[in-house]
């Protein structure tokens, strides 16, 4: 039992890493493709402007969150497809 829990938190966290970057990757390259040069790093330098970095932050925060979540159901369906129960630790909300 605690050794399907650990290879759990190991795939849940594996591909919410995963998405995030591609999330993180994507989001860089509609930026630029938006004209609006590279995308900020550093949001605190005297550089940046504040609806820029408010900009940002609101995009890259969301893109991440949601392509995080998206990876991590789509690996919990996997899990429960696979050994025909939910992830431990997971409960059925709304069932």
């Amino acid at each position: 039992m605690a050794a399907s829990k650990v290879i759990w938190k190991v795939l849940a966290l594996g591909s919410g890493l995963v998405a995030a970057r591609a999330a993180g990757s994507l989001l860089d390259k509609g930026w630029r493709r938006a004209g609006r040069g590279a995308p900020p790093r550093n949001p605190s330098t005297s550089e940046t402007g504040w609806k820029e970095a408010i900009v940002w932050s609101a995009a890259s925060g969301t893109a991440i969150a949601v392509s995080r979540m998206l990876a991590q159901q789509g690996a919990a369906r996997a899990w429960e497809k696979t050994t025909g129960s939910l992830p431990p630790g997971v409960s059925d909300v709304g069932a």
